[in-house]
């Protein structure tokens, strides 16, 4: 097993291309931490730094206690799975997988003894005689895996090696994944933009947006408590509702969210009001999620929004409603791109030796350099809807009036910039 810590970590491409901004990050040994974020955040590139793939411009990396800046990749015990595979087409499975032991000059027994168990366990035993052509693309990142295990190094790192796959192979090969890293308990550190990768793998999580850290927990804290509105966005299978409200306390009696034809109020007896009311005549952003609100007849007096159903989705094993309630959803907010700010930091990645990594770099890291202001897929609409999930059976149709209550415990209040008004625990 191996720890690893990033202290204040820093990568500036050439032309001043700010891929990860002074982030500090510590993975404990074996744990299974996963770095998740939209295209071009930066974790591919992270993930490439502690590999020794990539040169750090700024900061230290420590491997097991060791500064690793400056150590070649063969000599930081790190096993790499990347998107694509990346086998060796003139050889066998079995030439593949038993390729770094062979290299080690292991006993040729012990070897065939190896490999032959590894493949059990990856439930690729019947094809290794085959060559990598001649497999689905399940087997190949089977092999790979096999390959990156064989030989027990202190650290796994995972750069998205389900995203080619169809979703029902995607499905097994992340239960498999994760129990064989957790039997071998090695240290993982998992690359992806597929949030139920996320939350099914991950002991921790942490979550990037234009190389800031933005987040860290476990899937669990970083789901229900998450700490700015782009990671509540981010992390949602449905779209967030994300409103924004005026805070009021009305003689001092309560806090109240006033969202022009819709008020909530919170008693002074909520932990957060007290934050939220040293907001008072100010706006502040609401954020709600599909699934935190319901159904329920006029007659109800509770908390609750009231509108018209403009549409309905199926999808498949549940419905979403799209009420229109006269608030207007706004944007999530993003963080300051500091990536014009760099121009005076010294370019270490500069030069012939950079250029040469950067033609060598994998086509999605290239991809992740060149995209700079690149919008944020996070389910942002602008319509005046709230969206609400109905579970299997509508209850409504297109045109009903509608009222929906409000879960008040899951209400999550940010401050205009994207912030967490009450501070997350964790």
């Amino acid at each position: 097993m191996s720890s690893v810590v990033l202290d204040k970590v820093t990568k500036v491409y050439p032309g001043s291309y700010l891929a990860v901004d002074r982030l500090s990050l510590k993975a404990e040994n074996g744990e299974f931490l996963v770095l998740l974020g939209p295209s071009g955040c930066g974790k591919s590139t992270l993930l490439r730094m502690i590999a020794g793939l990539e040169e750090i411009t700024e900061g230290d990396l420590w491997l097991d206690g060791q500064l690793a800046n400056h150590l070649a990749p063969r000599d930081r015990d790190v096993a790499m799975v990347f998107q694509n595979g990346a086998l060796y087409p003139h050889r066998t499975v079995r030439g593949n997988i038993a390729f770094p032991l062979e290299i080690a000059k292991s006993d040729p027994a012990q070897v065939r003894e190896r490999v032959t168990e590894l493949s059990k366990a990856l439930h690729i035993d019947d094809t290794l005689e085959r060559r990598p052509g001649t497999l689905s693309g399940g087997q190949r990142q089977r092999v790979a895996m096999g390959r990156a295990i064989v030989r027990q190094p202190k650290l796994f790192l995972m750069d998205e090696p389900l995203s080619n796959l169809d979703a029902g192979m995607r499905t097994e090969l992340r239960m498999e994944i994760s129990a064989l890293v957790r039997s071998l308990n090695v240290t993982t550190i998992y690359v992806t933009h597929d949030q139920v990768e996320a939350l099914t793998l991950a002991d921790r999580i942490a979550i990037l947006n234009r190389g800031v850290l933005q987040d860290v927990g476990t899937p669990a804290q970083i789901y229900n408590d998450p700490a700015t509105a782009f990671v509540a966005a981010f992390l949602n299978s449905q779209q967030l509702n994300l409103l924004a409200a005026t805070v009021r306390t009305p003689q001092n009696q309560y806090v109240m969210l006033d969202f022009g034809p819709h008020r909530l109020t919170l008693p002074w007896s909520d932990p957060r009001a007290y934050a939220i009311s040293q907001h008072t005549g100010g706006q502040v952003l609401v954020g709600l999620r599909p699934d935190g609100l319901a159904p329920v007849p006029e007659s109800y007096e509770g908390p609750s929004f009231f509108g018209r159903v403009r549409a309905l989705e199926y999808h498949g094993h549940e419905w979403l409603a799209y009420i229109e309630c006269g608030v207007p959803a706004v944007p999530v907010p993003e963080p300051p791109d500091r990536r014009a700010q760099v121009n005076g930091r010294k370019d270490r990645s500069a030069g012939l030796g950079g250029l040469v990594r950067r033609m060598f770099s994998q086509p999605e890291e290239r991809e992740e350099q060149e995209q700079v202001g690149q919008n944020v897929g996070s389910g942002i609409h602008r319509r005046s809807d709230i969206i609400v999930r109905l579970g299997g059976r509508p209850v409504w149709r297109a045109g009903d009036p509608a009222k929906v209550a409000i879960d008040q415990a899951r209400l999550m209040i940010f401050t205009p910039d994207g912030a967490r008004i009450d501070p997350p625990r964790r």
